[in-house]
């Protein structure tokens, strides 16, 4: 749920609440207007944010480019950027526990969860602080005598990055230390509901080295902050990560700026079981698949396509387990389900149940609000749904939250076209004995990424993005240093008569 302006702001001295203002050319800045930013398990307010507007874009914009002109990040050499990722590493790791609880507090996710990924995240910019020497041009074998060319690798200059409420820091990880490794500076627009952490992620950087007005950010909501930053005429290229829909509406906007975009969209993965899987492994994949994170995920498996033959056992170890999870306190090592994250989404959630139950699925786990919240927070059961067919709005639309459907198949052809049966195609889970069917299937799945026995590892090491209405581009691995990179070509006459009849002028 967007906050309307009047609910959401207030005056200087309304709370005794955390503040956190936006960060730009190296200083904390605001206009003096805020909007709370609330925790998931208790439903109340415990930070504000400065609310942003486009002039804060302006100012932002402006200070990134000055950086990449004049400033000393344009001056380094990609050794010494490289240097400076390296060290913000060594800062984020031990600031890694801080930042964990942060993101808890504002989004609701498991610390445990959280906390490996803030674990996780320096290795990010140890990679592509690594890697950020590693660029190189080409020397061109020309069909010309008498010249000399060369293509060189330069930076695209400012790029504007929008990230989610799910996984803030990690999602702004992926494409921060590339944009970073290759030269660029950056205008940051995190979600209005989870912008705390990523005004103490920006300071960490700064203080382990990362030169003023290289990181910005920019806090505020997306039809002001957002819409301006993406349209800003210093932008050169957008990174996203949210709905398709919005997605949609960025890359056009983008587009008739020619600005580069990346894409990380939505999806409706299938985790498909064959009967000759390993089935507790299984059991417990497509759990962990949909109901960690509480479904708040783009690639969770919110998809389960089983095999006929196994279908009513695989659902009854299912439901077994899933039963067992236990809903409380993210803070907490022993619970396992932990809120949504906002109201809006919460609300979202439980009208896609309610869909499924008047198209006729069947509830075969959970469904509802828990009778006994833990919290004053906002809490949906880990949900299950048989008897569903492919055209229902279960089985086609993103829920975002801890709720699979469940669709029986015959044999590998139909599972093949059950699972290509969505606009989407980010992620795929195939379990199975046979090598061979598994690499059949995972050439045969429309799907960015595809895996096998497992579900949702990522690394730093490994391209993520997705097909269909599932984005553009990818991040991660070697070749995402590309998108924040312009090829220049270079032609120097060693002593041709200038004769050539396919100049072209």
């Amino acid at each position: 749920m967007r906050l309307s302006q009047s609910s959401a702001t207030t005056n200087d001295a309304a709370f005794e609440l955390v503040s956190y203002p936006m960060h730009i050319d190296g200083r904390p800045h605001t206009t003096g207007t805020w909007f709370d930013s609330e925790n998931p398990w208790t439903g109340q307010a415990w930070a504000r944010i400065a609310r942003g507007d486009e002039a804060d874009v302006d100012l932002a914009a402006t200070a990134a480019h000055r950086a990449f002109t004049t400033g000393p990040w344009a001056g380094m050499t990609p050794t010494e950027r490289g240097k400076v990722l390296v060290s913000a590493a060594d800062a984020l790791a031990a600031q890694a526990g801080r930042l964990a609880e942060i993101e808890v507090r504002d989004n609701g996710k498991l610390l445990a969860e959280m906390r490996g990924q803030m674990d996780y995240i320096p290795e990010w910019f140890r990679y592509y602080g690594g890697l950020a020497d590693k660029v190189e041009g080409s020397v061109l074998p020309l069909d010309k005598k008498g010249y000399f060319a060369f293509t060189r690798k330069q930076p695209v200059g400012v790029v504007g990055i929008i990230t989610p409420w799910n996984s803030p820091l990690l999602l702004l990880a992926w494409k921060l230390a590339p944009a970073l490794a290759a030269g660029c500076t950056v205008v940051i627009k995190p979600s209005e509901f989870t912008s705390a952490s990523t005004v103490e992620f920006v300071r960490i950087l700064e203080e382990a080295g990362v030169p003023a007005g290289v990181v910005n950010v920019v806090t505020g909501f997306g039809h002001d902050v957002g819409a301006r930053l993406v349209d800003h005429p210093l932008v050169r290229k957008i990174g996203f990560t949210g709905s398709d829909a919005t997605g949609r509406l960025i890359g056009a906007q983008a587009a008739a700026g020619l600005k580069r975009c990346t894409l990380e969209l939505g999806g409706k993965s299938p985790n498909i079981v064959f009967a000759d899987a390993d089935l507790d492994a299984a059991v417990n994949g497509v759990v962990s698949g949909i109901f960690a994170a509480t479904g708040q995920t783009c690639i969770a498996g919110s998809r389960l396509l089983v095999e006929e033959s196994i279908h009513d056992d695989f659902v009854d170890r299912l439901v077994r387990l899933a039963r067992r999870a236990r809903i409380g306190d993210p803070m907490s090592p022993g619970t396992q389900v932990g809120p949504v994250t906002t109201r809006q989404q919460l609300a979202k959630i439980l009208g896609h149940i309610d869909q499924a139950v008047a198209a006729g699925a069947t509830t075969a786990l959970g469904g509802q609000v828990p009778n006994t919240p833990p919290s004053g927070g906002w809490f949906v059961e880990p949900t299950i749904f048989t008897d569903v067919i492919p055209e229902m709005d279960i089985a086609q639309e993103e829920v975002f939250g801890p709720v699979l459907a469940v669709i029986p198949f015959r044999d590998e052809s139909e599972a093949v076209r059950l699972a290509n049966s969505t606009r989407f195609g980010l992620g795929a889970g195939i379990w199975t004995s046979n090598i061979e069917r598994a690499f059949r299937m995972s050439e045969a799945v429309d799907s960015g990424m595809v895996w096998v026995n497992a579900y949702r590892t990522v690394s730093f090491m490994a391209p993520f993005g997705g097909m269909k209405d599932s984005g553009v581009g990818r991040e991660n691995g070697s070749e995402a240093i590309s998108d924040y990179l312009e090829t220049k070509t270079v032609w120097i006459n060693t002593g041709a008569p200038n004769r050539d009849p396919f100049v072209l002028g």
